[in-house]
């Protein structure tokens, strides 16, 4: 039996209801059973795993007090993958079901933009490093935060011109929604790229005598990570929006980037790459700040205070261990005792000594004996102080 016009190319009529089936191709095409089922089946696994790898870091993290807001994003970002390979199965089980098609294509476009958003956020820290009084600069933090609004306002715009076409056959308002379509996704592209142009300038113009250094590892490794991963998430932005921007064509005709590997490539397997990247190179130790770090030189001084901090119980035994194997006294401190200091009327202890003798005894004095070479003699009852140290119990 001949297939629908609708999956031809020619616009649907009016005899049909909306949502009406797309007539042009698009990067993936409609999956199938056997081809998309065990492919996306695949990265459903990686992404829920990537979910988990995250969420244990920050549920681990937030015990130690530390936090990392970045974690959470990108355990959002591994959901919001999980419900798109759900989505694209469900779809290729019920092909014709178009609001399927529409909440994949969806959360395929959209679900991105938070691992822009985090590069973002490591790029203003390197900059906030290398160069202190313009990445701290009261300006540059309201540059940030309006780019992060309108990034806001685009994903929204970009989201209501994908469903749009699916119900309406107005041509003039599918020209208006492609326009916006190309608008968004070229921004977001520019978002991807952004963190190389940011941190390219900022090796390339002098910078601070002393790089205000934050979280753990070399500097220049931090640099390298994110760059790394804004080279892959721009390739990837990159195909999508110049492949839209080709003429579009029919969809029983569709062009050989509009294939099933080129979307799994350029979607699927990128993404996956960059979130198993900063779960192996532990990016939540690597670009973090302390809380409420705020102006130039804040990212070393705090980390030097927090060095600086009162020790740990578990040092301070590990200290007086140490102390007792050298056969030293451990100080009160250590021990947890506090000497109550003497109170300012207390009076002196009055030493009583023992009444004297009606004569002078003859016997040498320890004092004398001691003078002489000679060993001190012992008392009746009492161990020597020789005797004393020999006694004394091996504590090693």
């Amino acid at each position: 039996m001949a297939e629908p016009k609708t999956s031809q190319g020619p616009p649907p009529t009016k005899a049909q209801h909306a949502p009406y089936a797309p007539t042009t191709a698009v990067l993936g095409g409609t999956p199938s059973v056997h081809t998309d089922v065990p492919i996306t089946s695949i990265f459903l696994v990686l992404f829920i795993l990537g979910a988990i790898v995250h969420m244990t870091i920050l549920q681990v993290n937030l015990r130690r007090r530390h936090k990392f807001i970045m974690s959470g994003m990108l355990f959002g970002f591994c959901m919001a993958r999980t419900i798109t390979c759900v989505l694209r199965i469900a779809w290729s089980k019920h092909p014709t079901h178009i609001p399927l098609a529409i909440a994949s294509q969806v959360f395929t476009a959209a679900g991105v933009v938070l691992i822009f958003v985090i590069n973002l956020i490591f790029t203003q820290r390197i900059m906030r490093a290398a160069h202190p009084h313009f990445g701290w600069h009261k300006l540059a933090n309201q540059l940030l935060h309006a780019y992060y609004i309108s990034i806001v306002v685009t994903l929204i715009m970009l989201i209501v011109c994908t469903v749009q076409p699916f119900y309406t056959l107005n041509l003039n308002t599918h020209r208006i929604d492609r326009d916006v379509q190309l608008y968004g996704q070229t921004y977001f592209t520019i978002a991807a790229f952004l963190p190389v142009v940011l941190v390219t300038i900022g090796l390339l113009t002098p910078r601070a005598p002393h790089v205000d250094k934050f979280g753990e590892g070399r500097f220049r490794s931090k640099i390298r990570i994110l760059l790394l991963a804004a080279a892959l998430l721009t390739l990837g932005a990159a195909f999508r929006t110049g492949i839209n921007y080709k003429t579009p064509r029919p969809r029983a005709d569709p062009a050989w980037y509009h294939s099933r590997a080129c979307f799994y490539v350029f979607n699927f397997a990128i993404e996956i790459a960059v979130v198993a990247l900063y779960a192996i190179l532990r990016v939540d130790l690597r670009f973090f700040v302390p809380n409420g770090a705020r102006g130039p030189g804040a990212y070393s001084a705090n980390k030097v205070a927090a060095s600086l901090a009162i020790r740990s119980e578990e040092n301070v035994f590990d200290d007086v261990s140490e102390k007792l194997r050298r056969n030293e006294s451990p100080t009160d401190e250590e021990h947890g005792i506090i000497t109550p200091p003497t109170p300012p009327n207390a009076t002196a202890t009055t030493t009583i000594t023992a009444p004297a003798t009606a004569g002078k005894s003859t016997e040498p004095t320890a004092a004398q004996h001691y003078e002489k070479g000679n060993a001190v003699p012992a008392v009746p009852g009492h161990s020597t102080v020789a005797e004393q140290g020999n006694s004394r119990p091996d504590l090693n």
